[in-house]
């Protein structure tokens, strides 16, 4: 059978609500960040980021945290085929802090959870005959149903030729010889977990511990004779993690010391969060064993990966894409504290942001409805049958996209707010404004806050988005000032793991040419403002396109990309525009609005028009411009 899958991880999977105040105890948290969590969960992400096809077999129960996990490994790209929906059982969760370099508060909330009860029936032999590794975590060994499923898959791997490897993650609570409140003891001597830990260890052709971990799987506490224990009941490849001395892998005879195992070069940075490390350690070190990497190089993957961990918050979100994790080795250390490292965090940004927020943005079809002075202006208005007229014109963007990918709205929070809410969970990309409209030099809406502290309160799938009027004329102060507001907003965007997009209008300020735009982007790098999205006005010469991309991927080769705008044009010239801009790649589509929904809105803030004819004409215009610019894409696409 062809191997579709190049690891299943098998075992926890739970959520982890991280204290986000650093230096505290954890009765003393304020607040906390929601990731996935459980060893082999960590792992699957930490391959699929690597560029591995990555499976995972464990359970979750049927509600909000089970669905996060899912929704979460798909987003990460993992294969969720062995995930299995327990009706009766809630998934783990697991409340943690970081105290310092040593200490992390945790407390495991794992009592009769979900991922305890997989058992021999949830492996598939089919789906193990398509992977070429299968890696345990030691926890589920620990119970006789689980350690029933985990033999079972273990078996059928072997039986498929697949490696299979052992995280020994030895965890003393878990396996009931310490107390609830022990969540951060690493260990507790049990002749009972040596005894079953060693029943096991010849199914495995690479085992990984710490030492505290080989001391346990070896059954005392001299690290080399509890190596040479575990050797005699195991052929494995032994990989011994040792902290800020590396790790070192013993694939034959463990010598006197662990000096004289294979190494990899380590890498001189800040602990600032020690959980999580091993799963990234391991995500690193799996991925040079099955590219076929000599033990050096994997272990060099494997500590670089560990590194990443422990100097950024949370397990999963911590680790690197491929890209980075090369840009990383290539480059080197440049400040020990990786998470302060504005380049490298950058890369790290930019390569697993569609982690945060699903959805395959290559296509944009984008109705933009988030005009607040147009409506206001308009006859008739009010602020209630504003907010009434932008829910039908979300229900218009709705009827077109249909449950499709690819499509999206603009909708503010002052008029719209409704109808932006109503949009979360739908499958829109949604995209939300903060500049007050009109304004030169550029402000933002009061609501957001002197410090945009608001932000914080957005739905995750919200993305930032803010309209400056601005031109390579404009004098000094003037372009210092919108750009250090553009910046404020823009930290604050990543403060709180939101999306930006950056809107520039240089033709309303002053006249334009095929380089303004090229340098309004280079400007506003140069302020140190890295926008996921660019929202450019349509320019009518390939040249103006073309310089305008190569500012944007000589700054950001991982953007998301380009979005037009439509400053209300009539139909017939936003086709001929598209047709110029969707020779592009880059630009992903567009972003219209009045064209849409100008006229319909006057003639129902005039009552000349109900609520189905609006919805319906407003639908029927959207359409039009989504067939106009996916045949300017197809034809683009024929002429290349």
């Amino acid at each position: 059978m062809t191997k579709t899958l190049d690891v299943i991880t098998i075992g926890r999977a739970g959520v982890d609500l991280y204290g986000a105040q650093i230096g505290g105890r954890l009765e003393d948290m304020g607040s906390f960040r929601k990731y996935i969590g459980g060893s082999p969960t960590n792992i699957a992400c930490g391959t699929a980021r690597l560029g591995l096809k990555s499976g995972l077999i464990t359970r979750v129960g049927d509600e909000h945290m089970g669905r996060f996990i899912r929704e979460q490994l798909a987003r990460e790209g993992v294969d969720t085929r062995g995930v299995i929906t327990d009706p009766e059982r809630l998934t783990a969760l697991v409340i943690l802090g970081i105290r310092d370099e040593d200490q992390f508060p945790l407390i495991f909330y794992r009592e009769n959870c979900a991922d305890m009860a997989l058992c021999e029936d949830d492996i598939d032999e089919a789906l193990i005959a398509q992977t070429r590794s299968v890696l345990a975590t030691g926890t589920h060994l620990s119970n006789p149903r689980t350690e029933a499923a985990v033999l079972k898959a273990l078996t059928l791997a072997r039986k498929h030729g697949a490696k299979t490897a052992l995280d020994i993650d030895y965890r003393p609570n878990l396996w009931g010889v310490a107390g609830h409140g022990a969540g951060e003891s690493r260990f507790v001597e049990s002749a009972r977990v040596t005894q079953k830990l060693q029943s096991t260890l010849h199914l495995f052709d690479l085992i990984v511990g710490t030492e505290e971990e080989f001391h346990i799987a070896g059954g005392t506490s001299d690290t080399i004779a509890a190596l040479r224990a575990v050797r005699a009941v195991s052929a494995a490849t032994l990989v011994c993690k040792r902290g800020a001395k590396g790790a070192v892998a013993f694939a034959g005879d463990i010598p006197d010391s662990l000096d004289a195992g294979e190494s990899g070069p380590g890498f001189p940075i800040e602990v600032f969060n020690v959980l999580g490390a091993g799963d990234g350690f391991f995500s690193g070190l799996m991925k040079g064993w099955l590219d076929g990497e000599s033990w050096p190089k994997a272990l060099e993957y494997a500590n670089a990966c560990g590194a990443f961990a422990v100097s950024r918050h949370g397990c999963t979100p911590a680790y690197p894409s491929l890209a980075e994790l090369e840009f990383f080795l290539k480059r080197g250390v440049i400040r020990p504290d990786l998470r302060n490292d504005e380049a490298l965090e950058q890369i790290h940004w930019s390569t697993n942001r569609h982690r945060r927020v699903g959805g395959d943005w290559s296509q944009m079809r984008v109705f933009a409805f988030d005009h607040r002075m147009q409506l206001e202006q308009m006859p008739g208005y009010t602020l209630e049958k504003g907010g009434a007229f932008k829910e039908l014109c979300l229900q218009a963007a709705m009827n077109v996209a249909d449950g499709q990918p690819g499509h999206g709205i603009l909708c503010d929070n002052r008029i719209g707010r409704r109808a932006l809410h109503r949009a979360s969970g739908s499958g829109l990309w949604i995209g939300r404004p903060c500049e007050d409209p009109g304004s030169r030099p550029l402000r933002l809406e009061p609501e957001l806050g002197p410090d945009c502290g608001a932000l914080g309160e957005w739905a995750r799938e919200n993305v930032v988005k803010v309209l400056c009027f601005c031109h390579p004329d404009d004098d000094a102060p003037t372009r210092a000032a919108q750009e250090a507001e553009v910046k404020r907003l823009f930290t604050a965007a990543r403060r709180n793991d939101l999306e930006f997009l950056l809107e520039i209008i240089p033709s309303k300020v002053g006249p334009v040419d095929d380089m303004t735009s090229a340098t309004l982007i280079r400007q506003f790098y140069a302020a140190g403002i890295w926008p996921d999205w660019w929202k450019l006005e349509p320019m009518r010469t390939r040249a103006g396109w073309a310089n305008a991309i190569a500012a944007i991927e000589e700054n950001d080769p991982h953007t998301r990309g380009i979005v037009v705008l439509g400053l209300d044009a009539p139909e017939a010239e936003l086709a001929a525009s598209f047709e110029v801009a969707a020779g592009f790649d880059l630009v992903r589509g567009f972003a219209v609005g009045r064209t849409i929904f100008g006229e319909v809105a006057r003639r129902w803030f005039a009552g000349e028009i109900a609520d189905e004819a609006a919805v319906t004409e407003m639908a029927q215009r959207f359409a039009r411009l989504c067939g106009i610019w996916d045949r300017a894409r197809a034809a683009a696409q024929v002429a290349a």
